[in-house]
């Protein structure tokens, strides 16, 4: 019963950590930095309350001079970048500043410190590569990727579903809407509301989780595919609840709540990701 409980409580703690993440990711982009690093000071106390049986026995990241040194170089790359350019740090700039980190302190002595930082590479490069892939790579190669999918499974959808309750929508170009309610405006579907850097830092949560926890393939992909499905489905249920503010209440009132909408949903549904993961063991 013990090891069971230690199981659930690892598993919700996993689920929090997501949250706390997406939250920091659009706070610190788009809304609050302020907010944004209060988050991940909590996501991390977070993680070092997660007990990783098997991290001990994770070849991952053994103690070397080098993973040291490549974690303060992308730091101080990073932050000089924006600095010279004077950019404000956006979504991949806080994963990769976390993956330097990450990398320098699983090289600390402190054991707790070493284990966090040990899932902390994980989540963070799996979001690096992932974000390189969809968000530059494709770009590059000008795969119209990003734009269909926000198009035909973001936009399109809940436009439908928001025309079943009554509410007039028109779709204007690929990405945008027309809203006519208390004032006229358009609202632009694309981005952060695509719900991918969501799935991006679920994606590399649950395969970190499941490297150190030596999960086998099957209880991963049923991990991966149904946070996956509950994260899309909560990002239209996010998308809806926008047009329903900006259709009642106003752009700057909508405003406000996508700032900080898509993270708490995302702990809301944390209990019943966890539970549905219970019955499926």
């Amino acid at each position: 019963m013990g090891t069971m409980d230690s199981e659930n409580k690892n598993l919700v703690l996993i689920l929090l950590v997501l949250a706390l993440f997406t939250g920091m990711a659009v706070e610190v982009s788009e809304g609050s930095t302020a907010v944004g690093v209060i988050l991940f000071l909590i996501s991390v106390f977070l993680l070092t309350q997660i007990n990783f049986k098997h991290l001990g026995n994770s070849g991952l990241l053994k103690k070397s001079k080098t993973y040291f040194v490549i974690g303060v170089f992308i730091v101080s790359a990073d932050l000089y970048y924006n600095f010279k350019n004077g950019g404000e740090l956006g979504t991949l700039d806080v994963m990769t500043l976390f993956f330097g980190a990450s990398l320098i302190g699983t090289q600390l002595q402190n054991s707790q410190i070493a284990r966090v930082s040990k899932f902390g590479a994980y989540i963070s490069s799996v979001f690096v590569v992932l974000y390189l892939i969809f968000y530059s790579m494709f770009a590059f190669l000008n795969i119209d990727f990003l734009h269909k999918f926000d198009h035909y499974m973001i936009l399109l959808p809940t436009v439908k579903i928001i025309g079943l309750m009554g509410i007039p929508l028109e779709v204007i170009a690929t990405e945008t809407v027309r809203i006519s309610g208390v004032e006229e405006m358009t609202m632009v579907i694309g981005g952060p509301c695509s719900g991918l850097y969501s799935m991006f830092l679920l994606i590399g949560i649950v395969f970190g989780y499941s490297q150190i926890e030596k999960m086998d393939f099957n209880r991963t992909f049923m991990m991966l595919g149904f946070c996956v499905a509950v994260a899309y489905i909560s990002n239209l249920f996010r998308v809806i609840v926008l047009y329903l503010t900006a259709y009642y209440y106003g752009e700057e009132t909508m405003m406000l709540v996508h700032t900080h909408i898509g993270w708490i949903i995302f702990a809301g549904v944390a209990a019943g990701i966890m539970y549905f993961i219970e019955l499926k063991r």
